[in-house]
């Protein structure tokens, strides 16, 4: 990882996340099950979602151009 992109990465936005009482509940026993805060577990599975969606384009583009190649 760069040393640029280090520096990105510990700039942190501040978000308004409204969540119902139950997800709430649901992602408070998830964070304390990971030893997380839940802003933590919060973030920390946005990050995987974002991670998993850009490794499924690359999947899918590179089937795209195996299929073009067939």
């Amino acid at each position: 990882m760069s040393p640029q992109k280090n520096e990105k990465d510990k700039e942190k936005k501040q978000v308004l996340l409204r969540l119902s009482q139950t997800l709430w509940t649901d992602l408070a026993e998830w964070a304390e099950d990971d030893f997380r805060s839940i802003n933590g577990q919060i973030e920390y599975l946005l990050t995987e979602a974002v991670r998993k969606r850009k490794q499924s384009k690359r999947r899918g583009e590179a089937r795209k151009e195996q299929e073009a190649l067939e």
